[in-house]
C-alpha cells in the first residue's frame, strides 16, 4: 500500500507549472503563451488555440505547447486534432503522467482505447507503461490494467497495484451482488428484460460477433428498440463493418427518445466508426453532440 501512494506521491509532482518550461523562451512567446493559457481559463478555445498555434511557430519543438494544444483541442471537442498534438508531446516525453493522460482521455472521447495507436508510441518505455497501468486504474478500466500488469516484469509497484485492483473488483462485486439481489430472486424475467441483460453480457465479453447476431434476434421481435440497434451498430463497428455500423447506429437514434446515457453512447459510436473511415468533419459533428455528465 505504501509504496502505491509512494508512486502517486510521485505522478502528482510531474504535473510541474509551465513557467519552468519557459525560462529560456523570447518575450514574444512567453507574451503568446500566457494569453492563451488566459483564454484557455476562461473557455475560450478558439482564440487560445490560436495564439498556442503562434507559439508553436516560433518554436516548433516545445512539447509543452503540444500538450497545450492537445487539452485545448480537447476541450473544444475535436479530438482529432487533438490526438496528434498528444501523441507528439508524449512522444518528446514519455514518462510525463499528465501527458499520456490527456492522450487517454482523448482516445476514450473518440471511442477508442490508445492500443489502437500503439504503433505511434513508444510504449515499450517502462515509466509510460507503469502510468498507463495507473490510469487505467483509476478510471476503473480494472481488466485494461490487469493486463498491463500481465507484461511488466515483477515488481514492488506491480505487487501493489495488482492488489489494489483485486481490492477494488472485490468491493465492486459486492455492491453489485447487493443491487441485484431483488432482481436474481425473479427469474421469470420479460423477454424484453432478458435480451438487454444477455446483450449487456456480449458487450462486457467483447464477443462482437455474438452481440451482431443477439441484437437481430432481439430486433425480430423488438423492432422500435434503439437500444438494439445500438448493440448492433457497436458489433459491426467493432468487427470493422463501418458501413453497416453507421446505418445501424443511425436508425437508433430515429427510434432515440430522452435517454442521454444511450445517445451519448449511439454518438461514440458514431464518431468511432466516421473516424475510421477518414471523415473528420462527421466524427466530431457526433462528438459534439455528447452531453456532460452522462
Amino acid at each position: 500500500m505504501g509504496i502505491f501512494i509512494f508512486s502517486q506521491l510521485n505522478y502528482a509532482q510531474e504535473e510541474e507549472s509551465a513557467e519552468v518550461y519557459l525560462e529560456d523562451y523570447t518575450d514574444e512567446f512567453q507574451e503568446a503563451f500566457f494569453e492563451a493559457l488566459k483564454q484557455k481559463g476562461i473557455e475560450n478555445y478558439d482564440k487560445a488555440i490560436n495564439l498556442f498555434l503562434e507559439c508553436k511557430r516560433l518554436d516548433s519543438t516545445s512539447n509543452v505547447v503540444d500538450f497545450e494544444l492537445a487539452n485545448s483541442y480537447l476541450a473544444n471537442k475535436q479530438p482529432i486534432l487533438a490526438q496528434q498534438y498528444g501523441i507528439e508531446a508524449l512522444n518528446a516525453r514519455p514518462e510525463n503522467y499528465w501527458y499520456l493522460n490527456v492522450l487517454v482521455e482523448i482516445m476514450d472521447k473518440q471511442g477508442r482505447s490508445i492500443e489502437t495507436i500503439k504503433d505511434e508510441l513508444a510504449l515499450d518505455n517502462d515509466k509510460l507503461t507503469e502510468n498507463l497501468a495507473v490510469i487505467y486504474f483509476q478510471k476503473k478500466k480494472f481488466q485494461e490494467s490487469l493486463n498491463i500488469l500481465k507484461g511488466m516484469k515483477d515488481s514492488s509497484f506491480k505487487k501493489s497495484l495488482a492488489q489494489k485492483i483485486k481490492d477494488s473488483i472485490d468491493n465492486a462485486n459486492r455492491v453489485d451482488h447487493i443491487k441485484q439481489a431483488p432482481l436474481e430472486q425473479n427469474t421469470d424475467l420479460t423477454p424484453l428484460l432478458r435480451y438487454k441483460k444477455e446483450i449487456g453480457e456480449l458487450i462486457s465479453n467483447e464477443d462482437y460477433p455474438s452481440l451482431v447476431i443477439k441484437s437481430e434476434e432481439a430486433l425480430e421481435e423488438f423492432p422500435s428498440q434503439p437500444y438494439f440497434y445500438f448493440a448492433k451498430g457497436m458489433g459491426l463497428n467493432r468487427s470493422g463493418k463501418q458501413k453497416e455500423a453507421i446505418r445501424e447506429l443511425e436508425t437508433a437514434l430515429d427510434f432515440l427518445i430522452e435517454d442521454n446515457e444511450l445517445g451519448n453512447s449511439i454518438y461514440k459510436e458514431l464518431a468511432n466508426a466516421y473516424t475510421f473511415l477518414g471523415n473528420s468533419s462527421k466524427a466530431n459533428m457526433y462528438l459534439s453532440k455528447i452531453k456532460s455528465g452522462s
